[in-house]
């Protein structure tokens, strides 16, 4: 009796391993938890930033020019993070183009507001804002 379920889970068990098949590429890709996870904050955080950029109080030329530096230098991240989003969505590598892109924007960004010199406390929360901008993306290149 022993022999036969022995023979039966044999069985089986060849059974499932033939149909265990390799993940295919384009779901690895997509990532794991803690790659979503950055990847969710340097989207969250982008964001935020913009919204802390847009209340810094612009009242001299200088401040003027560095906030509209900024603005281009997240947009052009975001336009980088779009297309890495749209290669992942249709299961190809993330090009290197869009992540230079992104580290771009995002360096473009943080030397303009770094240069400046205001009271604006709005000034050090979109600054803070960035840098958590930046620490996400590093994280997602690390994870992912």
């Amino acid at each position: 009796m022993a022999r036969i379920i022995f023979a039966i889970l044999y069985v089986l068990m060849a059974v499932f391993i033939l149909l265990v098949d390799a993940v295919p590429l384009k779901f690895r890709q997509i990532g794991d938890i803690q790659c979503n996870v950055a990847r969710l904050k340097i989207v969250s955080d982008l964001a935020q930033t913009g919204n802390l950029l847009n209340k810094i109080n612009g009242t001299d030329t200088a401040t003027t020019s560095a906030i509209s530096t900024a603005q281009s230098g997240l947009s052009s991240a975001g336009d980088g993070i779009k297309t890495i989003a749209a290669a992942l969505v249709q299961g190809q590598t993330a090009p290197a183009d869009a992540r230079n892109q992104t580290a771009e924007g995002l360096q473009t960004a943080l030397t303009a507001l770094s240069g400046l010199n205001s009271t604006d406390p709005n000034v050090a929360s979109t600054l803070s804002k960035l840098n958590e901008a930046i620490s996400a993306g590093q994280s997602v290149v690390s994870d992912c």
